[in-house]
């Protein structure tokens, strides 16, 4: 034991060294986009800038014909039940809903029937090929279907949204849509993910990451006029800007080898000279924003499938597709390297843990040799002082957008669930490198999509 304690406490030393440089770069990183943040607000606060209300978007003033857009892939469970919610919830003059289904998923399609016939206000597209192909592909379809039927009734769509199966969509977000794309390419709504009593961890944690991404991040992107990822729901875009991107892209807007299409879009946009707004509307003065709200993965597996996913498509994948804009401005290289430095956060992240782990076997090992435990040297201890208050700050930072869409526990449950959503991108990061290498090997690109859930009405209230 005797011999061994010295490497231990050189491999506690390195580790330890190696995961304070890259949580300091990190923490910095993060606190520049809260500093962006508050002198954000300090611009709004001296002008005076009210916040925008459902007040100021009347239907009346309505003008737009928009087309909603809803794939689906073995959403028979959901699909029904989201479209009977939809149909009844909008409000707006003129609008279609498109849902895209696989000839190849009967029950799919039998659901999305049960619901669509008779209704004109909802129509069944099915794709050339069976499923599961990739979303984007579903979404050309349904593209597709929206601009013919346009041309062949003289009255062309103007915006398309996009909305996934599980989606409870706001009432009046077609009515933000269709005046704020009149300054703008591209509209995103805030993403609400709603609070699942059977699992407050796994599923609890997207409320943290959200509340983040949409509540601090969005709009300091928004005002430094950084492209603008879309996530997929809660977006609108206008037609006429897809028409453009199809146009160089050889025909289609969604590129159906990219598994985040919809991040990839958002940055198209931006590439082509568009516009991107990050609008946050609330219901009433001090009320709920308008927002998309959804059920996320409540299971490990699920959780882990998802954010791999994710991590292959922007910061894997989407890092070799987009590159980083030739001729852009600092502040959109600055943003896409925070969108792509999750994988490079992942190795700081295992050393981290890897040196608390080292750390205490060696203080178990100096107790039975009856040595004492070296202490870092004083550069280190002011390196860890520095990390644990740049944590400190950013866990505050967090509880504080929690509580304002969600209260005070679900704050608190932030707190915690920081270490669960580490422990599930360790865990999604080793699966994004292994199908990054297989699509790198030639490997097909599917849907790789998870078993989701539409909440009840009393579920929609929950705390």
């Amino acid at each position: 034991m005797a011999t061994a304690i010295p490497w231990i406490d050189a491999i506690v030393r390195e580790t330890m060294l190696a995961a304070a440089i890259g949580l300091l770069i990190g923490g910095i990183d993060d606190l520049a986009v809260d500093l962006a943040y508050l002198v954000r607000a300090l611009r709004r606060r001296w002008r005076r800038s009210r916040a925008l209300t459902l007040a100021d978007f009347p239907v009346e003033s309505c003008s737009a014909r928009i087309a909603v857009l809803v794939p689906a892939w073995d959403e028979s469970a959901v699909i029904g039940a989201m479209l009977r919610a939809t149909i009844a919830r909008i409000d707006h003059p003129d609008w279609r809903l498109y849902v895209g289904a696989y000839p190849n998923d009967r029950a799919t399609i039998d659901a999305i029937a049960a619901v669509a016939n008779g209704d004109g206000r909802i129509r069944l597209v099915l794709t050339e090929r069976p499923g599961p192909t990739t979303k984007a592909d579903c979404l050309n379809a349904l593209w597709r279907a929206a601009t013919a039927d346009g041309v062949g009734e003289r009255h062309p769509f103007t915006a398309m949204v996009l909305h996934d199966a599980e989606d409870v969509v706001h009432p009046g977000e077609l009515r933000v849509y269709d005046r704020m794309l009149r300054f703008a390419d591209t509209v995103q709504l805030p993403v609400l993910p709603l609070p699942d009593p059977a699992s407050r961890w796994v599923s609890g944690h997207y409320i943290d990451e959200f509340s983040e991404a949409h509540g601090r991040q969005m709009p300091v992107r928004a005002a430094l006029r950084a492209g603008l990822p879309l996530a997929g729901v809660g977006c609108a875009i206008s037609a006429a800007m897809l028409e453009r991107i199809a146009g160089v892209r050889g025909g289609l807007p969604f590129d159906e080898t990219s598994l985040t299409e919809d991040y990839e879009l958002g940055l198209t946009v931006r590439a082509l000279g568009g516009r991107g707004l990050f609008v946050r509307v609330l219901e009433t003065p001090g009320g709920p924003p308008v927002a998309v709200r959804a059920f996320f993965p409540a299971t490990l597996d699920a959780a882990v499938r998802q954010k791999a996913r994710w991590m292959t498509g922007i910061t894997l994948a989407g890092w070799d597709r987009t590159g980083w804009q030739r001729g852009a401005g600092v502040q959109e290289h600055w943003m896409r390297m925070r969108d792509r430095r999750t994988i490079l956060a992942i190795p700081v992240l295992a050393l981290a843990y890897l040196a608390l782990l080292v750390w205490g076997l060696a203080g178990t090992a100096h107790a039975i040799a009856g040595t004492t435990l070296p202490v870092p040297d004083s550069a280190m201890r002011w390196l860890l002082a520095v990390n644990f208050a740049l944590l400190a700050w950013r866990v505050l930072i967090r509880a504080i957008l929690v509580a304002r869409n969600y209260g005070r526990g679900q704050a608190l449950r932030s707190v915690p669930r920081l270490l669960v959503g580490n422990g599930i991108a360790l865990l999604a990061a080793r699966r994004a490198i292994m199908r990054y290498l297989r699509s790198l090997r030639g490997g097909t690109l599917v849907w790789d999509k998870t078993a989701h859930h539409f909440p009840t009405a009393a579920e929609l209230n929950l705390p």
